[in-house]
C-alpha cells in the first residue's frame, strides 16, 4: 500500500491516478492531494471518490450512529479522519484546486446499497470497516445482539420486495495536472 501523504514515485510518473474511498482517511488530505498532483504528468488526470454526507449514506451512518450510542464513544472519534471527512463538495473541489489540479469536475453518483436480506447487509456492513469491525468483535455478545436488533429495526424503512435498498451517494471529483 502506498502512503498517500508521501508517494514513493517520481514527479510526473503517471498519466492517471485513481483514488477510491481512500483520501478521506488520511490525516493530511491536503498533503495527499498535492502528492497525487505531483506524480501526474502534465495534462494527466486524477479521479477521487469519497462518500457524500453521512445523512446521504444511511447504509453506513445508521451503523456508526448505533455504535456511538451503544458505546458512548463517537465513531469515528473526534479528530480522526473518517468516511465522511471530505463530504463537502465545495471543500473537495477546493482541496484539489489548492493541490494544483485544474479543470476540476464533481459528480454526485447515487450508489444505493442493496442486500437481499438484513443478515447479508449486516454481515457486509460490519465487515468492511476495519476499526468498526474490531469494535464490534470486542463487544460482549449481548451488546452485539442488542445493536443488531436495533439496526434491524432502523433498516425497516428501506425494505423492498427485493430486500433492502439503503441510499448512498459518492462524490467523484476529477481534474488535470
Amino acid at each position: 500500500m502506498r502512503d498517500l501523504e508521501a508517494i514513493d514515485e517520481p514527479d510526473g510518473a503517471y498519466d492517471v491516478v485513481l483514488c477510491r474511498e481512500g483520501l478521506m482517511f488520511v490525516p493530511d488530505p491536503a498533503r495527499a492531494a498535492a502528492e497525487i498532483a505531483r506524480v501526474l504528468r502534465p495534462g494527466g488526470r486524477a479521479a477521487i471518490a469519497v462518500w457524500a454526507a453521512r445523512e446521504r449514506n444511511p447504509w453506513l451512518g445508521l451503523v456508526l450512529d448505533a455504535v456511538t450510542e451503544q458505546t458512548g464513544t463517537p465513531v469515528p472519534p473526534p479528530g480522526v479522519p473518517g468516511p465522511f471527512s471530505l463530504a463537502d463538495p465545495d471543500g473537495l473541489v477546493r482541496l484539489l484546486s489548492d493541490a494544483g489540479l485544474a479543470d476540476i469536475t464533481l459528480d454526485e453518483i447515487p450508489v444505493p446499497l442493496r442486500a437481499p436480506t438484513f443478515d447479508e447487509w449486516w454481515a457486509r456492513t460490519t465487515a468492511i470497516a476495519g476499526p468498526l469491525a474490531k469494535r464490534l468483535a470486542a463487544m460482549p455478545e449481548p451488546a452485539r445482539q442488542a445493536l443488531r436488533a436495533r439496526l434491524q429495526e432502523d433498516t425497516r424503512p428501506y425494505a423492498t420486495a427485493d430486500g433492502l435498498e439503503i441510499p448512498g451517494v459518492t462524490l467523484v471529483a476529477s481534474g488535470r495536472a
